[in-house]
């Protein structure tokens, strides 16, 4: 990762995390609702997320949410919301907030540590693989409250 970026936990809804939700989350997802900084304090008081944030000298370029639950069949680790700042990309972000999301989940006891991409979204697939990723067999389910209601 190049100078200048650094990666930390985020332990507090300031106005810098809040205006950074506002940016980062439309650039995730179309749907996406940014957080104010009551749900912000809701994400960070939640024991089993550890909400990561990249940083250059002026404003946070990116995030990624890492999921650890303790399960009977061992502590597995899922990595949600992975995103970098379009101004940003190409920039070692993804990989650094990679790279210390899976030191934290392999010190935790992490068995595995699983997270879904879109097809769609090609360079973010590339640097999972790159990052040790792989690509399962498996049927994922959803279930939306918002269509059976």
């Amino acid at each position: 990762m190049s100078t200048g970026i650094g990666i930390e936990i985020a332990r507090e809804a300031g106005d810098d995390l809040v205006a950074a939700f506002g940016r980062l989350l439309p650039q995730l997802s179309a749907r996406a609702v940014p957080l104010d900084r009551e749900a912000l304090e809701r994400l960070l008081g939640c024991n089993a997320n550890t909400l990561l944030i990249a940083r250059d000298d002026e404003q946070i370029i990116g995030m990624l949410t890492l999921v650890l639950v303790p399960l009977p069949s061992g502590v597995r680790g899922h990595i949600e919301d992975v995103v970098v700042d379009e101004s940003a990309r190409g920039r070692g972000v993804g990989g650094g907030l990679i790279t210390e999301a899976l030191r934290i989940a392999g010190q935790a006891g992490a068995r595995t540590v699983d997270l879904t991409s879109r097809p769609s979204r090609e360079s973010a697939n590339r640097l999972y693989e790159q990052a040790g990723f792989r690509r399962r067999e498996s049927n994922l389910y959803r279930f939306e409250f918002a269509a059976a209601r």
